[in-house]
């Protein structure tokens, strides 16, 4: 068994082809049937079955699934260690951020760190904050620049870098806007709501609120996507709650008695994985910029 069989191996699990595989890995398709081939002989045992055009883990396959991605990432966390003793700062540095910061937070961080390692590729992973929190978990990933989430549980570290409020926000044509004045959260539960996502940790927080409140939300658009709802949001759809940063002249801050929002942004990783040294030079670069513009 070696490392060229493992990875064909994990890469058929991932495509669930052969096909699909071999092309992800530059091979032709009897070659990798060829390593899968060697692994199985060297095992002793068969670790796919092909079933209606379908490539199936048998237990075998499945407990070499389990073992092998720990394997892998040993050996990668182990070279960039040893890469790391010569001081180079080069390569790609592999790392998730929301869209939301992504935007908002992170450009200036990229032009610097351009500017002054132009050998270094950044591979960014735009994807929500709990997609990218699982991904540094199982050591897809260096670390990860997102939504913190409310429980931190191991193998993963996080490390504070922005405070972002949370405001209601409505558009300057809504009711709410009229108001001028602080408003109950009864009456602001009166009007339609436009939130993150359930599921998401903006919306944990937003949910726990208005629990400890005893107020039901009257929701009437579920995204993911920030931007869509501060669209949605400005077109006078409803209410949001929208970090503070996103307020511009087309938006109106609403002032609700009893309501305190803010999540915490910042980088996440694993407990165990090295990142590159180019990967906590960004990293630092990352939470300087968060202390000169918190």
């Amino acid at each position: 068994m070696n490392l060229d069989e493992l990875k064909a191996f994990l890469a058929i699990v991932e495509h669930q082809s052969f096909t699909l595989a071999a092309e992800k890995i530059h091979l032709t398709q009897p070659a990798i049937s060829k390593r899968i081939a060697k692994l199985e002989d060297s095992l002793g045992v068969r670790l796919f079955d092909r079933i209606s055009n379908k490539v199936l883990l048998t237990e075998s396959g499945q407990l070499l699934l389990e073992r092998a991605n720990e394997l892998l990432r040993d050996l990668e966390d182990i070279e960039r260690a040893i890469h790391n003793l010569s001081g180079d700062i080069s390569g790609s540095v592999r790392f998730a951020t929301s869209h939301h910061i992504g935007l908002h937070r992170l450009p200036p961080v990229f032009e610097e760190f351009h500017r002054e390692y132009p050998a270094v590729g950044l591979d960014v992973r735009f994807l929500d904050s709990e997609q990218a929190c699982q991904q540094v978990s199982r050591g897809e990933l260096e670390f990860a620049v997102v939504t913190l989430p409310p429980l931190v549980e191991t193998p993963l570290q996080v490390r504070r870098v922005w405070p972002d409020p949370i405001e209601i926000m409505v558009s300057g044509q809504h009711p709410l806007a009229k108001t001028g004045n602080v408003i109950s959260p009864a009456e602001l539960t009166g009007h339609s709501a436009l939130l993150p996502a359930v599921g998401t940790y903006t919306r944990a927080l937003i949910d726990r609120a208005f629990t400890e409140l005893q107020l039901p939300l009257h929701i009437e658009i579920n995204s993911n996507y920030l931007e869509v709802l501060k669209m949605l949001t400005a077109a006078g759809l409803g209410w949001s709650a929208l970090p503070r940063s996103m307020l511009d002249d087309k938006l109106q801050v609403v002032n609700v008695s009893q309501l305190s929002l803010q999540r915490e942004l910042g980088i996440v990783t694993h407990e165990k994985r090295t990142l590159s040294n180019a990967g906590q030079l960004l990293v630092k670069t990352i939470i300087r910029h968060g202390e000169e513009n918190p």
